[in-house]
């Protein structure tokens, strides 16, 4: 089975920020969807055509300050292979911008943010991760 992971690093030294979709399992995760739960509200990621930088920046407009960051576009369909890792978001750069992105993620974490990420193996299987799950949530 597939398992999926989100992975966050922090490099405080070298003022690097990456959260990182990693399949820890066996054969490819296949996205059926991305949702971010923030204050109660649940936000499918389509919204804001599959870019957690862009959901981020709606919910703290203060984000869209930083010049050097990566993020690439998940959604439905998307296959991450067994032991690959999908990039999420990374900042990099000037401190200042590794001092915000983790000051205000920390204060959205507090605020209630909160991922929701449902996936299926090839053979059908499905199943759910969140940020205070023990591991994928088997859904059939």
């Amino acid at each position: 089975m597939p398992y999926l992971s989100v992975s966050v690093t922090r490099d405080a030294a070298g003022h690097f920020f990456e959260v990182e979709l990693e399949n820890l399992g066996v054969g490819p995760a296949i996205i059926e969807s991305v949702a971010m739960r923030y204050r109660g509200k649940l936000h499918p990621l389509t919204d804001y055509n599959g870019d957690l930088h862009r959901f981020l920046v709606a919910q703290a407009p203060e984000l869209d300050s930083i010049q050097f960051y990566s993020s690439t576009i998940i959604g439905k369909g998307t296959a991450i292979p067994a032991n690959a890792g999908f990039q999420m978001i990374s900042v990099g750069g000037p401190p200042e911008e590794y001092q915000l992105i983790t000051r205000t993620l920390q204060r959205l974490l507090q605020e209630g943010l909160d991922y929701e990420i449902t996936y299926r193996s090839i053979q059908g299987e499905r199943w759910r991760i969140r940020q205070d799950s023990q591991g994928p949530e088997r859904l059939d």
